[in-house]
């Protein structure tokens, strides 16, 4: 665990009730390290912007509630969730171009910099599921069969082949009513008659279903890589853990040398510092790939196995070398 109380200061950007956030922000105050935390909601009513082009580089600063950071002294910044900008009783026509330049102004402000753990353009990237299996599979790692269709005879023809398989969400919230979707198994016969017909709606990944042991999320931090097997102890969390946080248990894991090596060349590739990963332990295939997000939770795999996450998340943000 490093400790440092350098110069600079560590942006980070999220909505305010972020409790994996707070983790990083308790590590850095507790190494002395300044932190400017702010949500894209807070501009342009509480947080005011301005950037001056000096030859290659962006000068200016960040400033909310009497706190500042300047654009050229950013030691880190760490990009985790942050809501929409927030312009009041804006007419909507209005809002939408302001919104639009807001992304462009202060958005561009902060792409401008290297410091970001991860980058939001790379983040943004290598949250397609096309491009993580695609990346996945030719790093190595081993990746369920997996189909993505809004065709049902294709999507019949997939269930007939494996049997049951296992409809997984390409993204983890329904617009709306704000529900988690959850993988969920389906059979052929799932995908006959007006139940079928259902694909034709939008986009759907199934893939086959895994016989596996347990889970892993794996949490890699410029490098560093924390293993934690979930053990799921309902059918509900066997296929999808997330859907029954009260039928699991944690223990800390070594992290094979082939997946290690899978990992690292994967996220070379997609330039990302950070992942949090699900993989499947197979008894036959080993560890299976099934995901990674790029910007996803850890807090409470550290609280349940004591990994030092946060640290090196810190360790990370305060590194002067990144670029």
């Amino acid at each position: 665990m490093s400790e440092s109380n350098g110069g600079g200061v560590v942006l980070v950007v999220t909505h305010w009730f972020d409790p994996t956030a707070d983790h990083v922000v308790e590590e850095l105050n507790r190494r002395g390290v300044a932190v400017l935390r702010f949500d894209a909601a807070d501009f342009p009513r509480r947080l005011t912007m301005t950037g001056i082009l000096d030859g290659a580089e962006w000068r200016g600063a960040l400033r909310l509630d009497g706190r500042s950071a300047a654009l050229e002294e950013l030691r880190g910044a760490y990009f985790r969730r942050p809501t929409v900008f927030g312009f009041g009783e804006m007419e909507e026509t209005e809002q939408a171009w302001a919104r639009a330049e807001a992304r462009a102004g202060l958005g561009g402000l902060l792409m401008a910099s290297n410091r970001w753990l991860n980058h939001p353009h790379h983040a943004g990237y290598a949250d397609f599921k096309p491009v993580q299996l695609t990346e996945a599979a030719a790093a190595g790692l081993d990746v369920p069969e997996t189909l993505i269709t809004n065709d049902p005879t294709q999507a019949r023809t997939f269930a007939e082949r494996h049997g049951d398989v296992v409809y997984k969400p390409m993204t983890h919230m329904r617009p709306g009513n704000g529900r988690t979707l959850y993988a969920s198994a389906v059979t052929p016969s799932d995908l006959e008659g007006d139940a079928g017909e259902g694909i034709v709606g939008t986009a759907h990944l199934l893939q086959e279903r895994i016989k596996h042991e347990h889970a892993v999320r794996l949490t890699v931090v410029d490098g560093m890589m924390f293993g934690a097997a979930i053990h799921a102890h309902s059918e509900a969390a066997a296929l999808d853990w997330r859907s029954d946080y009260n039928a699991v248990t944690y223990e800390a894991v070594e992290v094979p040398a082939g997946v290690r090596r899978g990992v690292m060349a994967f996220m070379k590739v997609l330039r990302l510092r950070f992942g949090a990963f699900d993989f499947l332990v197979s008894p036959d295939r080993g560890w299976v790939f099934l995901e990674v997000n790029p910007n996803g939770q850890w807090a409470w795999i550290e609280q349940a196995t004591g990994q030092p996450i946060a640290s090196a998340i810190a360790d990370a943000l305060t590194n002067q070398e990144t670029t």
